[in-house]
Formats: C-alpha cells, sequence, structure tokens
C-alpha cells in the first residue's frame, strides 16, 4: 500500500498547532488533526485512564518556533513602513497618529460621496488605520484628513480586501485613503479605485502608483474629541527639516 503524500501545512494547521501547545491536549478527531498526525507534528497517546490525547512532537514546537519567526519578521517590516510612511506625512507638514481607534458610521454614505452623511441610518464601527494625519492648520476647510493603510503581506492586504465595511469606514474618516503596499504583494489594479496606491521600494522611496480620489469633508465632532484625546506622532526634527 503506497503511502499517502505528506500534507501541506497551512495557516489553520499551525493555528492548531498552537492551541494544542496551549491546552491539555485533547483531541478534535477532525481532517485537519489526522493532516498534523500524519506529517508527524502531533502524536496521540493515551494517559492512565485511558483517554486518548495529542501532544505536539519535536517537529511540531520547530514548525511553530518557524511561525513565530516569521510573523515577528512580518511585524518588524509592517512597523518599519508603518514609521517610514508617518516620517513622510511630517515632512508633508502634517499632524500624525499611529494606531489611533475612531468610531466610523457605515453603510450610510450619501451617493454623490461629497461630505459626511451623519443622519441615522447605518451602524458604526471602529476604523483603526495604521497612519492617519491631518494637515497642520488653523482653518477647519484646510485639514484634508488622510488614511494610510499599510501592507507588507499579500495575504493581509487580501483579507482586507475582502472586508468592504473596513474600508467603507476608512472613508468615512477620511477624505483620502491610500493602500501602501511592500513592492511585489500585488499589481496596483489589484486594489480598488476608491483608494491611492503606494508601493514601498526596497531602496526605501515611496512611489505614487494610482493617486487617491479626493473629496472634501469636515470631521465629526466625535473625531475630533478623540484626536484630542489621543497622542500625535513626536515631532520629527529631522522630518521638518526642509520646512524650514
Amino acid at each position: 500500500m503506497t503511502p499517502p503524500a505528506a500534507p501541506l501545512i497551512g495557516t489553520a494547521h499551525r493555528r492548531r498547532l498552537r492551541e494544542v501547545w496551549r491546552s491539555a491536549g485533547w483531541p478534535f478527531q477532525d481532517l485537519l488533526e489526522v493532516e498534523l498526525l500524519v506529517a508527524g507534528l502531533l502524536e496521540r497517546s493515551r494517559d492512565a485512564d485511558g483517554r486518548d490525547t495529542v501532544r505536539v512532537t519535536d517537529a511540531g514546537l520547530l514548525e511553530i518556533a518557524r511561525t513565530l519567526q516569521r510573523n515577528r519578521a512580518a511585524r518588524d517590516a509592517h512597523e518599519e513602513l508603518v514609521a517610514r510612511v508617518a516620517r513622510e506625512m511630517q515632512r508633508a507638514g502634517r499632524v500624525v497618529w499611529r494606531g489611533v481607534s475612531l468610531r466610523a458610521r457605515i453603510g450610510d454614505h450619501p451617493a454623490d460621496g461629497e461630505g459626511v452623511d451623519q443622519g441615522d441610518g447605518g451602524s458604526w464601527a471602529m476604523a483603526m488605520p495604521d497612519v492617519y494625519s491631518i494637515r497642520h492648520t488653523t482653518v477647519e476647510a484646510y485639514l484634508e484628513p488622510v488614511v494610510h493603510e499599510i501592507k507588507v503581506r499579500r495575504a493581509d492586504l487580501l483579507s482586507d480586501l475582502r472586508r468592504p465595511a473596513k474600508g467603507e469606514a476608512y472613508r468615512w474618516i477620511g477624505g483620502e485613503c491610500w493602500y501602501v503596499i511592500r513592492e511585489g504583494i500585488a499589481q496596483p489594479d489589484e486594489i480598488p479605485t476608491p483608494y491611492g496606491v503606494m508601493l514601498a521600494r526596497e531602496d526605501g522611496a515611496l512611489e505614487v502608483a494610482r493617486p487617491a480620489p479626493r473629496r472634501p469633508m469636515r470631521l465629526p465632532f466625535a473625531i475630533w474629541m478623540t484626536l484630542a484625546r489621543a497622542t500625535p506622532e513626536p515631532f520629527d526634527d529631522d522630518a521638518q527639516a526642509p520646512l524650514r
């Protein structure tokens, strides 16, 4: 009898490995567990009371460690690109926040896309863009709030694009919305046209692949209050040097 081919280990398998590692090892007895057993990442055992359990093997621990290293590298790359975009916004004379949570209304945008509908329709959602900025001005009409969402992995980008409510929330809080993607993970035409696309090149440059549509908007009072309580990015003297 020909032995089965080694299964391909994906995200769901790695998540299950972590669950088993953190738990008492009670078996799920599903097909995912079968593949992990065949791959040698899990093994079955029976305790003194005759109960079947599963445990992570040494090979499974190595797979968990590799996943941790990959995720840590991706987070580091993501945070580095977030910092790079934030610096560029400061150089453009803008006040910048990173990871600020803003309450946004979804499901009741006006058909013409002009301004923000603050009626009773729709529902509320929390939006937390990687970089949020406004112009450093005392004139409300000139604030031009902008959202930048940063992606360094294709899987994360595609997951975002499958969540239209998230994009709608971003468009409610920003007159311009951008995806900043690491060069090579996607083509600009894969990203919907309501967003601008910026490519982060390996040499450190940020290249505009498609400008973001701009629409006039006034910041709702709730966003003003949240920004007043939040801490903007520290003033970067090096970033602001060209403005002087």
